[in-house]
């Protein structure tokens, strides 16, 4: 049985903000808050207000006023001496370090946070740090290094009856299998993943877990249900101002009318993911609207040679980015368009 999901990034005196407050009040009031704690309430209290406006931040897309924030809560806890702090605002770090595709920074800050979790007693802020992990892992590709790792972290929330990782775990997992062609699978754990957070009152997780419901819809051909999935995911990250979420779903929107032939809005759906990604310096999702963009224009006449060239380009950003799997999806792609690699290509003219 699962209790109402909370949001436990918002600490000390802004306990009482919901997992659904907008990320722009939230913003305000911990902005107010660390003003008034620096004066008056001492530095745990300003280490927990910075925790909220870094993540806060980080969601808007405000990346470099994120970075500032979740190093001020740092060095506030550790003058405070609270472990449990210090390991929240560097679970903040990290997970700031992955949305900006610095993968094995990412890795580092979660692994630190982690153990001054457990150092400190902080079950919940372990429980985030090694989900931050095995995210991490999970966005490269390396399945088998961190799909034991969701399950663990599963079973756990079931345990403790937390309904938002049970949520975030159930939907790494669903994703693992959608991107191994499990469809059946990761529809399943989609929908049993938007149901708990429907009943928890997270519009956060829902709003995510219909973005893969869309996917497997679309895989299997039927368009217009995955778009009313997605039309319903949009309106519930508008009203949070999830600014990445959106952008993911708006990429999955193209992909949708992508599969569908509808290649022309396809193209518009990309272009517009992508000015989103790069206003929040999310290369991941930059890279990913990109490869999208290109397939949408290979398929209206673009030339062979230009679609070649942005798809090497596409895959050395990959390979920076630390995606595993990223040569696999240009390799697709590059099958799919009947588009060879650009060297290759240069080579054959020269002949």
């Amino acid at each position: 049985m699962y209790g109402k999901a909370f949001a436990p990034e918002y600490r000390g005196s802004l306990g009482e903000l919901s997992v659904n407050t907008s990320l722009e009040e939230v913003l305000a009031k911990a902005v107010e808050e660390r003003r008034r704690a620096e004066a008056t309430a001492g530095a745990a209290e300003v280490a927990h207000a910075g925790l909220a406006v870094a993540e806060a931040s980080r969601r808007l897309g405000r990346v470099d006023e994120a970075e500032q924030a979740w190093k001020g809560s740092y060095r506030a806890a550790r003058g405070a001496g609270d472990l449990g702090a210090m390991a929240w605002a560097m679970w903040s770090g990290g997970t700031l370090a992955r949305q900006r595709g610095a993968l094995a920074l990412a890795r580092r800050r979660l692994a630190i946070a982690a153990e001054l979790a457990e150092q400190g007693g902080d079950i919940v802020a372990r429980g985030y740090s090694l989900a931050g992990l095995a995210e991490t892992g999970r966005i490269q590709g390396d399945y088998e290094a961190v799909g034991r790792l969701h399950e663990q972290l599963l079973a756990e929330a079931r345990r403790r009856g937390e309904a938002r990782h049970t949520v975030w775990a159930l939907e790494g997992i669903a994703q693992m299998h959608r991107n191994t062609g499990s469809f059946d699978s990761a529809l399943a754990l989609f929908e049993e993943a938007a149901r708990i957070a429907e009943n928890a009152g997270d519009d956060r997780g829902r709003a995510w877990a219909l973005r893969g419901i869309a996917d497997v819809h679309s895989v299997r051909g039927d368009t217009e249900r995955a778009l009313a999935l997605l039309t319903e995911a949009e309106t519930l990250c508008r009203a949070i101002q999830l600014v990445g979420a959106l952008a993911y779903n708006h990429k999955m929107r193209g992909n949708v009318l992508f599969r569908a032939g509808r290649h022309a809005e396809a193209e518009e759906c990309y272009r517009g993911a992508l000015g989103e990604f790069r206003a929040m310096g999310e290369p991941r999702g930059e890279a990913l609207a990109r490869l999208g963009l290109v397939k949408a224009q290979a398929r209206q006449g673009r030339a062979v040679e230009r679609t070649a060239a942005d798809l090497d380009e596409l895959e050395r950003a990959f390979g920076a980015i630390g995606l595993l799997r990223g040569s696999d999806l240009i390799g697709a792609a590059r099958a799919e368009l009947g588009v060879p690699a650009a060297a290759a290509t240069a080579v054959t003219r020269a002949r």
